[in-house]
């Protein structure tokens, strides 16, 4: 019998996992990855929600942890949510406790006193978010720093979730400063859902390291799933539809905006359906609660947004139900992967789509699914205003940093590494002008005014790398119950307050405080209402042009309800008459407009609106699918005007930012306009292929 890689753990490792676990041997999965791990490689684990990818990481860690007498905090696992690092806790110390070994908890809800126990004990692993990391390296008390001098790897749990935005470039900049306090190079473990470009991401994560990398996969969810797409035209009738179907069965919506999770559950109980709610702005109580009255409940309906997508467990679901649809196909297959775990069941998802445009989405995100179509991730480029962030992160963690110290820090890590020595030295010029940096001639330290916005009192601002807007704390009685923006408590003058929705209940608001930003309340009978502060980003060229597949075809597929078949045919003939078939512009009469139907998708459908004000002086209105110009604008010159830029070498260097994009950059108040417009550029998901393919 040939030897498995697990044959090659240490004695004491195989000896719990059959006698105190009972495990009569590892998943295919777990034992593909053991060989590269205990061989010291950077490796991307890839598999669905429910596929092992924890243990394969965990199980050969604490292998060398034994064999090479690991000393002190040796392991760091990383996750995005302070919620699935507490779901992951009792696990871990599990596999850690049976050979001896401590695992500690850290993050922003973890009591001064379990802390204190994890500096005093040094656990073998410590489970912590990349925000906590950076909080612990910035502290004033060395003891935090001395905590991570041991490291030796670092496992990042939903490494999908942070590498495609500003997030995990943090990330690997904490990472970073972590391995030069530690004095050596980490052995880094990627854990990840089903992904468009693996060995891109292996080379995202293990960066400028020395050592052999490498993907371990198996096999993504299969299209033999139960997979359907219904049209029910309203958010009401979702929940008349899920009140009706599959009773006695544990179900898990998915809404993508807290205010549908709010309304929904609210119709949801009105109807008599046992519904519990998770969101990000729920306090950790109530998402607790929430999910641990799920987990034993069998009978029930959880409504959530992507909060539930990163594998957090909720115990055994029979259904997925999709609202409408979510942005890319990779959430797709998280949220499908929450399924078909049981032996004998399968995975499914049933979309309920309430409105014509998010059918489209639905038809059409399922149709990229079939095809096998995986968004690539692509990490943001031209980081300037992280750039920042960190060099602030380094003047408060060495209490002075010379101009060019930081690359004693960060200078092997390829996204600051990569940026052009004149634009970092006229950009330390700018902080250092503006008073958010101050140098004796010597030394970089926080300047005045980054001691205002960024000092210690007010680190928390240096550590978050998105904006966000004020977020008050909803009390009833002692207990929180989450959090809402100022939209929910803003009331127009002479009008009355209407009750807020939250955890799925209607509350009335007594009582205000605007400088502490706390909202009182009492439970209410009336109806109340849910808002918070956001704006979509659109559809992706991919999404958008998928959609376009499904109106140009004539095909129905299998996975369509009858309503949603009648209803695409209703959308087919409506955009057909509006000639979406030419790929020229065409003349809408009925609204007196000409439109050009590209379907580029909403980043690029508003630059071009933006050219062809600023070049052309046009007036055009756009969104995923078309622009529409008004009916006596000169078509030659709108169609010139588009080619022109489209011609340019580095076309979409040519394109212009909205103040949306720039809005969501934190720091760019920090940065001069022209870097401020690159960074922002920087995390567009559209490339120069995507251009080639637009015609006019």
């Amino acid at each position: 019998m040939s030897e498995r890689p697990s044959d090659s753990f240490h004695p004491l490792l195989r000896h719990h996992l059959v006698n105190t676990l009972g495990w009569p041997g590892l998943r295919p999965l777990q034992e593909l990855a053991a060989a590269p791990i205990l061989a010291g490689e950077h490796a991307l684990i890839i598999a669905p929600t429910a596929g092992g990818k924890t243990e394969a990481a965990v199980l050969p860690a604490i292998s060398r942890l034994l064999s090479e007498n690991w000393e002190g905090t040796s392991i760091l696992y990383l996750c995005p949510l302070k919620a699935l690092l507490n779901n992951l806790h009792g696990r871990l110390e599990t596999y850690f406790g049976m050979v001896g070994y401590e695992v500690g908890l850290w993050h922003g809800d973890v009591s001064p006193s379990d802390r204190k126990k994890i500096e005093t004990n040094k656990p073998a692993c410590l489970l912590t978010t990349p925000e906590s990391l950076e909080v612990m390296m910035i502290s004033s008390r060395r003891e935090l720093r001395e905590l991570l001098v041991n490291v030796r790897m670092v496992v990042i749990d939903e490494i999908h979730a942070f590498a495609g935005d500003d997030r995990g470039l943090h990330l690997l900049a904490v990472v970073e400063r972590v391995q030069r306090l530690a004095g050596r190079e980490f052995q880094r473990i990627g854990l990840s859902a089903t992904v468009g470009n693996p060995e891109t991401l292996i080379d995202w994560l293990a960066g400028h390291c020395q050592g052999t990398r490498r993907v371990v996969s198996v096999a993504a969810a299969s299209v033999e799933a139960d997979v359907c797409v219904d049209y029910v035209a309203s958010l009401e009738n979702a929940a008349h539809v899920i009140s009706r179907l599959h009773e006695g069965e544990k179900r898990l919506v998915f809404c993508d905006s807290r205010r549908r999770v709010e309304e929904l559950a609210v119709m949801l109980r009105e109807r008599g359906i046992s519904t519990f709610v998770s969101h990000s702005s729920l306090s950790a109580g109530q998402r607790r609660e929430a999910e641990a009255a799920f987990s034993s409940d069998s009978n029930c309906v959880i409504v959530a947004t992507s909060t539930l997508e990163l594998g957090i467990d909720v115990g055994d679901l029979d259904r997925v139900i999709q609202i409408d649809a979510p942005g890319t196909v990779a959430s797709f297959l998280q949220r499908i992967g929450r399924t078909g775990r049981r032996p004998g069941s399968s995975r499914n998802c049933l979309f309920l789509a309430t409105s014509d445009n998010a059918l489209l989405h639905a038809t059409a995100l399922v149709s990229l699914w079939e095809k096998g179509y995986v968004e690539p991730i692509v990490a943001p480029h031209d980081p300037y205003h992280l750039f920042v962030q960190q060099l602030l992160a380094l003047a408060l963690q060495t209490g002075g940093i010379r101009a060019d110290g930081w690359r004693d820090w960060l200078g092997r890590f390829p996204a600051f590494a990569n940026l052009p020595a004149e634009d970092v030295a006229s950009l330390i010029q700018y902080l250092i002008d503006s008073e958010i940096l101050f140098s004796d001639g010597v030394l970089l330290s926080i300047g005045d005014e980054g001691e205002k916005r960024f000092g210690r009192r007010h680190f928390l601002e240096l550590v978050s790398v998105f904006t966000s807007p004020p977020l008050f704390d909803v009390v009833h009685g002692n207990n929180s119950i989450g959090m809402v923006d100022w939209l929910t408590v803003a009331v127009e003058e002479g009008k009355e307050r209407r009750p807020l929705i939250l955890s799925g209940r209607a509350w009335d608001i007594h009582d205000i405080d605007f400088s502490g930003r706390k909202v009182f309340v009492t439970p209410s009978t009336a109806k109340g209402r849910a808002r918070w502060y956001g704006q979509g980003q659109g559809l992706s060229f991919e999404m958008a042009r998928g959609i376009r597949d499904i109106l140009l075809s004539d095909e129905n597929s299998p996975r369509w309800s009858n309503r949603c078949k009648i209803q695409v045919g209703i959308l087919r003939d409506d955009y057909r008459s509006k000639g979406v078939e030419s790929s020229c512009c065409v003349v809408d009469q009925a609204e007196n407009h000409v439109v050009w139907w590209n379907f580029a998708g909403r980043f690029l459908n508003e630059a071009f609106a933006s050219v062809l004000e600023s070049n052309a002086g046009t007036n055009a209105r756009f969104d995923d699918f078309c622009l529409r110009v008004p009916y006596e604008t000169d078509v030659s010159l709108v169609s010139s005007t588009i080619r022109r830029v489209l011609a340019e070498p580095d076309a979409l260097q040519h394109l212009p930012i909205s103040k949306q994009w720039l809005d969501g950059l934190k720091f760019s108040d920090c940065l001069p306009e022209r870097f401020a417009s690159m960074a922002a550029r920087g995390r567009v998901r559209v490339d120069e292929e995507v251009l080639s393919k637009i015609q006019i």
